[in-house]
């Protein structure tokens, strides 16, 4: 089934299919817009499944769901590596996580790594295209003094650096306040989520001088503490074990529910359905593409059916995350796409869209969309490839090369088993030597991980 109403939405594994109210994707020839502003949102560790529109059977999301209908949905969507920080160097480079020091880091948990300044980014490209650029929420891609989104082509921050932080105290895993603007720390007491919220809808109604812009929002729900808007009692044990020298206190072992997690997925959707109204507010919705997407599979609480695997790992429900596309200028509403797509592809569509080309020294991993969503041209099959500590896969076409923590290398027909179960190895063992080569092949060009 395809994006309906919340009451109605259908289980996970019928999401994969238009419904109704959805048709399989047709570019619209012919159409010009100035180049757009781009919004690019970011949950944290949201499932594939966790959003109506995808099949959670209890998490209600209108606001993600009416992006659908307006838009296009994407069914066989990827991010760039199964954990935060390494997508999001997928997404600001456009290339392999395994590419960059930094992005070996699986995530970021320390000030030693981060993405490195002089490396172009999908901001700083933009930037240099005439575009104005920020981000709002989580960076988790350094630390400083070395590492910020504005040594990395963003005229703006504000945020957090760490991966997680108690959402009202602001405190980050091993006690530090982490709340910032620019470089500065900025104290603001109030639930993450409203402020967040708050400040991106302010950003989308500025006057930006004429320029288009670029605005990626992070937001940090709905990653662990198990926090929602009101828990103040939670949020004053967490903080306090924190400040007693608790490592794991973020990590919130013996909180949460599914009806907490609920609760910061439907505060997600309404905190995007604010900063969207504010946009149509602003007069620029028709011109600005809004993208939205996870950073990576579902963790504890997230609705997974029927994939396997949560984040951290290289099965479906680990690294397959909802991708929604709208630019009301330039695509029509109402579609669903099953054509396999990644992170870095969405920074090699932006460029071009942006009239933006990728420093020749850094070439792009990801492929354009542009030509598929624009002008109806086939997106050629290839390889989507992925690499953690113990993990390894890559996808061609319907199917998928897997190798887990056992060791074992493993072959699925994904059009069929999308759960990963039914495994063809013994059946096509030439299909598997081919794809684990070219698996092999892509990994020799990456950095190897340290120790």
């Amino acid at each position: 089934m395809g994006v309906a109403a919340p009451a109605q939405a259908a289980p996970a594994a019928e999401a994969q299919h238009a419904g109704p109210q959805e048709r399989e994707f047709r570019a619209e020839r012919g159409r010009r817009s100035r180049r757009p502003n781009i919004l690019f949102i970011l949950g944290d560790d949201l499932g594939w499944a966790d959003l109506s529109s995808y099949g959670s059977p209890h998490i209600k999301t209108p606001n993600l769901d009416r992006l659908a209908r307006q838009g296009v949905r994407f069914t066989d969507a990827y991010s760039g590596s199964a954990t935060c920080s390494p997508t999001r160097f997928s997404l600001y480079t456009g290339r392999y996580p395994g590419r960059a020091k930094g992005g070996l880091a699986e995530p970021i948990a320390d000030t030693s790594v981060g993405l490195e300044p002089t490396h172009p980014t999908l901001a700083s490209l933009l930037r240099g295209s005439g575009y104005a650029t920020a981000l709002i929420g989580k960076w988790h891609c350094g630390f400083l003094p070395d590492y910020s989104p504005t040594r990395s082509g963003w005229d703006e921050f504000f945020g957090n650096f760490s991966g997680a932080l108690e959402y009202y105290s602001k405190l980050s895993g091993d006690g530090r306040y982490d709340l910032y603007e620019g470089d500065a720390e900025y104290k603001d007491l109030r639930y993450y989520t409203r402020i967040l919220t708050e400040r991106a809808g302010e950003y989308v109604s500025r006057d930006h001088g004429g320029k288009p812009w670029l605005l990626n929002l992070n937001f940090t729900t709905p990653h662990w503490p198990w926090i929602a808007d009101g828990d103040t009692e939670a949020s004053a044990e967490v903080t306090r074990r924190i400040k007693a020298g608790d490592r794991r206190a973020l990590w919130h072992e013996d909180g949460g529910s599914i009806e907490k997690y609920q609760q910061m997925v439907e505060d997600l959707d309404r905190s995007i359905g604010e900063v969207l109204q504010a946009l149509k507010r602003s007069g620029q919705e028709e011109d600005t593409l809004v993208f939205f997407s996870s950073d990576n599979g579902g963790e504890r609480f997230s609705h997974n059916w029927p994939l396997t695997g949560n984040k951290s790992s290289l099965q479906e429900g680990g690294i397959r995350v909802p991708n929604i596309v709208r630019w009301p200028a330039r695509l029509d509403g109402g579609q669903v796409s099953h054509v396999p797509v990644f992170t870095p592809d969405w920074t090699a569509t932006l460029l071009e869209l942006a009239g933006a080309r990728a420093h020749p020294a850094y070439p792009l991993d990801g492929v354009s969309l542009a030509g598929y969503l624009l002008r109806g041209e086939k997106v050629a099959e290839r390889n989507l490839f992925w690499r953690v500590r113990g993990e390894r896969a890559l996808r061609r076409g319907e199917w998928k090369y897997y190798r887990g923590k056992t060791g074992r290398d493993q072959l699925f027909n994904l059009a069929g088993d999308i759960r990963e179960q039914a495994d063809k190895a013994a059946l096509e063992p030439a299909r598997l030597a081919e794809l684990r080569a070219a698996w092999e092949n892509t990994n020799a060009g990456l950095l190897p991980y340290p120790g």
